[in-house]
């Protein structure tokens, strides 16, 4: 049902890059230094919020974390979104990457529309462009790929074998979004279906961050340190192109990882002892 009130806000539906700060448009800064309410994900650098956000803005983090029972439910999301925009303030829905990659958009456009609220999409660096840019790995260079295809893998089942089949024996380069725990079936599926193994395969941890780490191995060399040995988010790119990482990686790898991200257990617990009444976690019970 739609809600009809006097006054009617705004929201700023606005990507906020894949962790290094300086990453974030300049569009998205204005936003932030002038809105009413920040709706934030887990993924944004915290320089970013405390370089730009509004000081007078009401901070509130709304992450999720692979399912974890602490995490912000979309609908409690889209709740909030309506709420403070019909209350007539600027409200700033800040997510990691880019919002129109792997995000529940539609979901928070939907709600917005139904409600008369006025919106805007102000894209940002996703992580497939930082984390590919960060370890040196063009993912369309010449004689090594024309295409690149965007892809996750949270479920074994959310693939069918053609389509393994296809992503093996294509040319393009293949990218996945928050499939690190699923590493082990990507591999395996694309070497059932006979993968190149002139090909590789690249695992790209808290890419664009100074706690980045970028692991490399051959499709049928892969083994328990390259699947296990890292700290979420991480993308996975498959392709010759990784084979230019060799050549062109310019970031050295942190040896001695920590989270750059706050997880959503710490976050919460952190903002649970926060005084300030101004910022609070969504998810909290």
């Amino acid at each position: 049902m739609k809600q009809h009130q006097a006054i009617k806000g705004k929201v700023i539906l606005a990507g906020a890059g894949p962790g290094d700060p300086e990453l974030l448009t300049i569009k998205a800064a204005k936003y932030l230094q002038l809105a009413g309410v920040i709706l934030t994900d887990r993924l944004v650098s915290p320089e970013i919020l405390e370089t730009y956000a509004n000081p007078n803005a009401e901070l509130v983090y709304v992450g999720k974390q692979c399912g974890r029972g602490t995490s912000t439910k979309q609908s409690a999301i889209n709740t909030m979104l309506v709420e403070y925009a019909t209350q007539g303030k600027l409200v700033v829905r800040l997510k990691g990457g880019d919002v129109s990659f792997f995000s529940n958009i539609l979901d928070e456009l939907q709600v917005l529309v139904e409600n008369d609220i006025p919106y805007e999409i102000v894209p940002g660096v996703t992580a497939a462009s930082g984390a590919a840019a960060y370890a040196g790995i063009p993912l369309t260079a010449r004689d090594h790929a024309t295409a690149v295809r965007f892809l996750t893998l949270y479920k074994s089942e959310i693939l069918p074998a053609e389509y393994w089949q296809d992503l093996a024996t294509t040319d393009d380069t293949l990218v996945f979004y928050m499939s690190g725990e699923a590493v082990e079936n990507i591999v395996e599926n694309l070497k059932a279906h006979h993968i190149n193994p002139d090909k590789k395969i690249a695992m790209i941890a808290q890419a664009t961050t100074p706690m980045q780490q970028v692991f490399i191995s051959g499709l049928y060399d892969v083994n328990e340190t390259f699947c296990k040995h890292f700290v979420s988010p991480a993308l996975i790119i498959v392709g010759k192109v990784v084979n230019l990482n060799e050549t062109f990686a310019w970031v050295p790898d942190n040896n001695q990882p920590e989270h750059y991200f706050n997880p959503i257990a710490k976050l919460a617990t952190v903002l649970t002892d926060n005084t300030d009444k101004e910022k609070r976690y969504a998810g909290r019970a």
